[in-house]
């Protein structure tokens, strides 16, 4: 049997995908979030987890890796185009962790909640290596919720802002460059949830996704649950303004940054060439 570190993430997901999926599953699990009918408007659910180890780059504070823990939930959400209505917090933290960067980190998570107009509804707490996990919660609202899997031939793909700022903020802290809108991009993305809200509410988008983890990625993930190809128009990108600086100044090609990061909040969405207007 293979290992996690043979297969990767996105092979162990869909091994779990098969084997927890089977007759009557309300989702097929391919998207952000998962889809609960209901008859006054579907439920949208989805959990993620950060680690002190993996998720926390140098300067950050446990603030802002509780308010990433919230975020990166509130983000699937808005990729669906659901409203948040709850965040459910486990902590998984060192016994001689102090109190108060524990309490910091739900105060993160609480200011994200805040950001998207909804609260800490409940959460748990156990000793361990330092994990942070959020479960997040959504309203459709009687909106239909926007997939990955229906992309269309000669759709448009579009997205809601710049691209590479995580990547430019990344890079400038190693190289101790001052580019505190890039940083900022990194360790306090900003949950894209009346864009999404708005899309879903016009009834025209075909897919959305959020750029979690990074363009080329998300690219081929639409593609792959919508059985379609995609051309990316370079010169079109939207990029950050410190992804220029870092590739004057370390050389590291713009592309790079934007299509090869992960960590960006961005929603990517395609609609028909029709109703570009």
């Amino acid at each position: 049997m293979a290992t996690f570190r043979e297969i990767g993430e996105r092979g162990l997901v869909e091994m779990i995908r098969r084997t927890v999926l089977r007759d009557g599953s309300p989702d097929a699990l391919t998207d952000d979030a998962s889809v609960i009918p209901r008859g006054s408007g579907d439920l949208v659910v989805c959990t993620d987890a950060l680690t002190f180890e993996r998720h926390m780059p140098k300067g950050m504070t446990y603030e802002q890796l509780g308010w990433m823990a919230a975020a990166a939930n509130v983000s699937d959400l808005a990729s669906m185009g659901a409203k948040p209505t709850g965040l459910l917090a486990s902590l998984n933290v060192p016994e001689d962790m102090d109190v108060r960067d524990i309490c910091d980190i739900m105060s993160g998570i609480d200011q994200c909640a805040e950001f998207g107009e909804t609260y800490v509804i409940g959460g748990d707490t156990k000793p361990g290596t330092g994990t942070v996990a959020v479960t997040a919660i959504g309203d459709m609202e009687g909106r239909r919720p926007m997939t990955r899997g229906c992309a269309r031939p000669g759709d448009v793909i579009a997205v809601t802002g710049p691209l590479g700022g995580p990547a430019a903020g990344f890079r400038a802290i190693e190289a101790g460059i001052d580019l505190p809108d890039s940083v900022a991009t990194l360790m306090a993305p900003i949950p894209r949830v009346k864009e999404g809200i708005a899309l879903a509410s016009t009834g025209l988008v075909s897919s959305c996704i959020d750029l979690s983890d990074g363009l080329s990625t998300c690219v081929r993930t639409i593609c792959k649950e919508s059985g379609v190809g995609a051309i990316i128009e370079w010169d079109l990108l939207p990029a950050d303004e410190g992804v220029s600086v870092i590739s004057e100044k370390l050389g590291i090609p713009e592309k790079d940054m934007l299509m090869d990061w992960g960590g960006e909040y961005e929603l990517l969405f395609t609609f028909d060439r029709k109703d570009l207007d």
